[in-house]
């Protein structure tokens, strides 16, 4: 039950997510394509990431990331910026032209979690967070997000 439950609220945040994209594009072709979007998703999770450290989480080759990443940048959703600690390093960051598109599914998270808030105590609300950073950092430790910050 818990687990239907679970996969219930994730669909719907991610149905949320393409409701807005396409009603935003019915018009147009979206100028990011599927897997452009989980790389963008991907790099902004990260933080700044290398292609490299991109690369290796995505368990792709880098050629294969650099080209994805290439298109990104011609694209204006992401650039390299010169490490400051190993000029030889270049680290990605996503433009403000990503913010505003991502911004789509994370105003529905805000606006979710404000309802949360209005609902639930705050001893409950306090409860959800202790059991979602327990979920974050003990049970998913396939999914590491300490990478790509500026070192």
């Amino acid at each position: 039950m818990l687990q239907e439950k679970f996969e219930r609220v994730y669909t719907k945040f991610k149905l949320h997510f393409y409701q807005e994209i396409f009603s935003r594009f019915q018009n147009r072709e979206a100028s990011l394509t599927t897997v452009e979007t989980f790389a963008m998703e991907t790099i902004m999770a990260l933080g700044t990431p290398t292609v490299n450290e991109f690369a290796n989480f995505m368990r792709i080759s880098s050629s294969n990331a650099a080209y994805k990443i290439n298109s990104l940048i011609r694209k204006g959703y992401v650039e390299k910026v010169q490490s400051e600690h190993d000029k030889r390093e270049h680290h990605l960051r996503v433009t403000q032209k990503y913010i505003d598109y991502y911004n789509i599914s994370n105003d529905y998270l805000h606006d979710v979690m404000d309802r949360i808030q209005d609902r639930f105590t705050p001893a409950e609300c306090a409860k959800l967070e202790e059991m979602l950073t327990i979920v974050d950092q003990e049970l998913m430790p396939e999914v590491c997000l300490e990478m790509g910050a500026e070192r």
